[in-house]
């Protein structure tokens, strides 16, 4: 039996984490869903964005699986997600791209995981003004080589683990030449300890005209947080959008497991949100869980439905009567 914090979130967050639980439970792997609240929905109810008993439920499983949350202004908090990372270590943000047979896009042949270093960069928040009258700012991007080299480690592992040919890292390194030559370096002495993996350097602006150009050269790619942030949107364009890629945040003894999407207000309760991409970072938690077959039945399941192109919501086909609940239905009835 498996312990899991579920946190369901906001906006559609509860609807399309309903049919990610009931297609994970058609698997058949036992799970006891902890439920927690962050976010909007536990401001209201709690009167913090992030409560006490969130986290005393993720200090317990170590593992979440969340909904998409609205960042509440005013709260302290810059993001909750960046919280729950830091708090945690969660240090490799994990997020796959790949075409999918039944959705039209410009590319077939995208198969692309961005490995993001997640608790470093400018995004550590170290910001202030330079000026009194506040008209000059300053942020202060933190690389180090232990950072670098477990993310650049992390990654090397994942290639060799998933059957994975190539490394690529991406870097600015010919400009910034402290931070990025760091990471850099510290990459090409990682990859030299694994001489069974194609190792691969590209400028960070270069490798972008190269994913829109041929994406089929890019296999894994490592870089830093903010670079990894871009990247990551950018692969997620080629193969249809946010509302298809999944997330996993994972640290050395906790994870958290998301779809990458905002919260979409304006769609909540109407049946028309896509469960893609939260449904699939299930099967990613799943084999985090070691439970490999169980994931692979639900890759399929959500393969076999959107290739079909019936039973999916109509951002997947404008013809289509159906929604949220008749796709995670048809995608539950199709694990085997």
């Amino acid at each position: 039996m498996h312990v899991v914090t579920l946190i369901k979130g906001d906006g559609i967050g509860p609807s399309i984490m309903d049919e990610a639980v009931k297609v994970i439970n058609a698997t058949g792997v036992k799970i006891e869903w902890e439920e927690a609240y962050a976010g909007m929905s536990a401001f209201e109810k709690f009167g913090t964005p992030l409560p006490e008993e969130t986290m005393a439920s993720f200090d317990k499983t170590r593992v979440a699986f969340k909904g998409p949350l609205t960042t509440v202004v005013g709260s302290g908090f810059r993001s909750i997600n960046v919280a729950l990372r830091q708090q945690y270590d969660l240090y490799a943000n994990v997020r796959p791209a790949k075409s999918w047979a039944g959705i039209k896009t410009r590319y077939e042949d995208v198969d692309i995981v961005i490995v993001r270093e997640n608790t470093e960069g400018l995004y550590v928040g170290l910001e202030h003004y330079l000026s009194p009258k506040k008209d000059i700012a300053e942020s202060l991007a933190v690389v180090t080589r232990t950072a670098s080299e477990r993310i650049v480690e992390y990654a090397f592992q994942y290639a060799r683990d998933n059957n994975r040919k190539k490394v690529t890292v991406c870097h600015k390194a010919n400009i910034l030449k402290f931070s990025q030559g760091l990471f850099l370096d510290v990459a090409r002495e990682v990859a030299a300890r694994y001489p069974d993996i194609a190792f691969d350097e590209k400028i960070v602006d270069a490798a972008c005209m190269h994913m829109v150009m041929k994406p089929e050269q890019f296999d894994v790619v490592v870089t830093t947080n903010m670079f990894g942030d871009i990247l990551s949107d950018l692969t997620a364009g080629l193969v249809g959008g946010l509302g298809l890629i999944p997330g996993a945040n994972i640290g050395a003894d906790a994870a958290l497991f998301e779809a990458v999407h905002g919260s979409a207000p304006d769609i909540a309760g109407k049946n028309l949100a896509n469960p893609i991409a939260v449904i699939m970072a299930g099967a990613m938690m799943l084999n985090h869980l070691g439970e490999a077959e169980a994931a692979e039945k639900v890759v399929k399941a959500v393969e076999k439905v959107v290739n079909e192109g019936i039973y999916v919501t109509p951002d997947l086909n404008p013809d289509s009567k159906y929604g949220t609940i008749e796709m995670g239905n048809a995608i539950a009835a199709a694990v085997e």
